[in-house]
């Protein structure tokens, strides 16, 4: 998942802000970004715009956030294509 516009930034991060528990981005060298702390997230945000947003992970503590998440990152992916 690769965040292209400023426009995928804001929806990003309006589904973030709307999980209850902590949602994280993980590097493939094992860097982990909480989108929940406020540093951590500009970092993440960073990486996702950058050529590197394809090879990180997302993840939630919660299923209810994960469910809320999933759509979105499956919108952004089909519009990658």
């Amino acid at each position: 998942m690769r965040l292209r516009s400023e426009a995928d930034v804001q929806q990003f991060l309006d589904a973030v802000n709307q999980c209850g528990g902590d949602v994280y981005l993980k590097s493939p060298e094992g860097d982990i970004f909480n989108l929940k702390s406020s540093m951590s997230r500009y970092i993440a945000i960073g990486r996702l715009i950058e050529e590197q947003g394809d090879t990180l992970e997302l993840f939630a503590d919660r299923k209810e956030d994960q469910a809320r998440l999933m759509p979105l990152v499956e919108d952004l992916m089909k519009n990658e294509d």
